[in-house]
């Protein structure tokens, strides 16, 4: 296998067909590599990170990345992975998200060897009948196998009827692109070789499926997501990264080691058994993996800063070192919501509460149990929130 192969699938979890990544680099061409994203939320984060780290991969081999934001697909939301229908976006929110997405993407890839489209560009203009021929291609029977569905089915749980349409619409994607590779995460398979049926079932040559491991959020439990706040976003302040990657456990430092750190199986085998035989510290280890991620996808000056002011805060409890905010127009007392809001702590109402309700708010060394409570400030006064997130009043 040479060693530009070797890079290529090393941290995948299927390349299918078997052998067929092969053929396609055999046809000494530059190869068409895609990767959909529908923009229902403002902001990507380090679960992201796992793909896109391997598109650079093949752009760095030579090949074209083909970045779909799925403008009309996010209309209707992706069900995989969902209990429930999810709720609509509007064309407004779509674009605003896609603008963010597109910032964000560059933290990554190379924009200059970056082909951005949109699936509106060719699922908008076609017709009904044009619909009913793609959805003839595909039998009902075939859709409700898929396990999102086949689940919801069997709990009693509505399956929209337009939600059906999604994997062909992904799929078409591909048709229109004449992707030779497509990526996602383990759990878009079902959609990835809904593209390549549909290739075929339109005279194409059929695309290469790659899927990658799906991260882990800071939980260490379900998979990175904004939704359950166990995530790292790409455009949050580096320290907060820092803070936040510092704050996982120890077990899964090392799930983040090989699928953001940029190290090999055996290196950190080697760094395992070092922390085994007590010649390597796993905070020291932490430490280094925060580092080179931030370093990664910020930038190494962002790291170095991040992690000094880590150990201020954290290791040797200066508060000197904590960011500082001014609540400038805001009342006294403030309502503990409205505080965190003023911090940029929370994005949503519901995310205070889980933080309160879960004692993760403090101010001043006391916790805040009381979703309600009226915060008296002043100058000087230390916020936390969760276990990587201090505040400083000025």
């Amino acid at each position: 296998m040479s060693d530009i192969l070797k890079r290529l699938k090393s941290g995948t979890i299927d390349v299918l067909p078997h052998g067929g990544l092969e053929k396609k680099l055999e046809q000494n061409r530059p190869l068409r590599i895609k990767l959909g994203a529908d923009p229902t939320a403002p902001d990507l984060h380090l679960g992201h990170a796992v793909v896109l780290s391997k598109l650079r991969q093949f752009q760095d081999a030579g090949h074209i990345i083909q970045f779909v934001v799925g403008d009309f697909t996010a209309l209707i939301g992706d069900p995989t992975g969902k209990s429930k229908t999810r709720p609509p976006l509007t064309p407004a929110e779509v674009a605003t998200n896609a603008k963010t997405y597109l910032e964000q993407v560059g933290k990554v890839l190379d924009p200059d060897r970056l082909e951005i489209v949109t699936n509106s560009t060719w699922l908008s203009p076609l017709s009904f009948t044009d619909v009913v021929k793609l959805a003839g291609k595909v039998t009902l029977a075939r859709l409700i196998e898929r396990d999102d569905f086949s689940k919801r089915l069997k709990a009693g749980t509505a399956v929209g009827f337009h939600e059906l349409f999604y994997p062909l619409m992904q799929g078409y994607d591909s048709v229109a692109l004449d992707s030779d590779v497509e990526l996602g995460g383990t759990d878009q398979t079902f959609n990835l070789l809904m593209g390549r049926f549909l290739q075929e079932q339109h005279g194409k040559e059929p695309q290469i499926i790659m899927t990658v491991p799906l991260l882990e959020g800071l939980d260490g439990v379900q998979k990175m997501s904004k939704s359950l706040g166990n995530y790292v976003g790409l455009a949050e302040p580096s320290h907060e990264a820092y803070g936040k990657l510092m704050s996982i456990s120890d077990t899964l430092m090392w799930r983040y080691w090989l699928l953001l750190g940029d190290k090999t199986e055996e290196e950190i085998a080697q760094m395992q058994q070092a922390v085994v035989d007590q010649k390597l510290h796993p905070l020291v280890c932490k430490k280094d993996m925060a580092h080179a991620i931030v370093a990664r996808f910020w930038s190494a000056q962002e790291a170095d800063e991040g992690k000094v002011q880590f150990e201020a805060l954290f290791q040797k409890k200066d508060y000197s070192q904590a960011e500082e905010v001014a609540l400038v127009g805001c009342d006294n007392p403030l309502w503990i919501v409205d505080l965190l809001r003023a911090l940029s702590a929370i994005k949503t109402s519901s995310e205070a509460r889980r933080l309160i309700t879960s004692g993760a708010v403090s101010v001043d060394g006391e916790k805040v149990h009381d979703f309600k409570a009226q915060i008296t400030w002043q100058s000087g006064m230390i916020v936390k929130v969760g276990k990587h997130r201090i505040y400083k009043l000025a």
